[in-house]
């Protein structure tokens, strides 16, 4: 079941639409669940509402998943190119992109101080960290991995499909120092097979955050979907996969 509401965002003077995933017993039990947080919350669930006409496909995947949980999908700004500064947590000059002014942080500080706040008051959730993961692709792959590192003390585990973490590795270096991570940390990285293709430097640049969570304690994985691309079908053939790392 999916509810939709809109919940309103103070920094852009502007209400975010929300999409919550809720397991098919929620209305017939007292239950409480974990909770994943998920950006692009419009191509999570199903493909009418996908911006592409495909969705990851997750409503139906977790109506058969052994493992109840809620997602809280948060929509993205649909304005021009928007998403960009939404989903970067720095001010950064890249080649591709050119001047991005991001506000990810600011963001982050939304969800974890409103949003995750106002669910947990009215849903049946376990408000814990353990019981707390963050996800996304691409732009929201990175903001995934920033979430976890900067705000480890709310979020436990990170599904970071296809990051786009190479965009500002210096500042994600930088920030990894600032915080001390859990050794029960979870991440899940991904690439399709075709998208780094000439692009090893991406694999590096999460090998070096692999290598940064084994060293104190935590679980990284690593996974090239083979055929892949940089595109929701890639990252709906994945969606076994990252629950099973990041909840078994």
């Amino acid at each position: 079941m999916i509810e939709k509401f809109e919940y309103y965002f103070p920094l852009k003077k502007t209400t975010k639409k929300i999409h919550v995933y809720l397991p098919n017993d929620y209305l017939d039990s007292e239950e409480r669940y974990p909770v994943m947080y998920m950006y692009d919350g419009h191509n999570l669930f199903n493909d009418q509402d996908a911006t592409y006409g495909t969705s990851w496909g997750l409503e139906d995947f977790l109506e058969q998943y052994d493992k109840p949980m809620m997602i809280v999908g948060i929509e993205c700004s649909h304005n021009g190119n928007e998403r960009l500064d939404e989903y970067c947590p720095y001010s950064i000059e890249t080649s591709f992109f050119g001047a991005m002014n991001g506000y990810g942080d600011e963001l982050m500080d939304w969800v974890v101080h409103e949003l995750k706040p106002f669910i947990d008051e009215n849903y049946r959730t376990y408000p814990f960290r353990e019981a707390t993961a963050i996800g996304g692709s691409s732009m929201g792959g990175l903001m995934a991995f920033y979430s976890v590192v900067a705000y480890n003390h709310y979020f436990s585990k990170a599904a970071c499909l296809s990051p786009s973490i190479s965009l500002c590795m210096n500042q994600l270096k930088e920030e990894w120092t600032r915080h001390t991570i859990s050794p029960d940390t979870r991440v899940y990285f991904s690439f399709g097979e075709r998208e780094i293709a000439g692009r090893e430097s991406a694999l590096d640049d999460v090998g070096y955050f692999n290598d940064c969570l084994v060293a104190i304690g935590g679980t990284s994985y690593i996974h090239i979907q083979k055929n892949g691309g940089h595109n929701e079908m890639t990252w709906r053939q994945q969606d076994q996969l990252f629950m099973d790392v990041l909840w078994k």
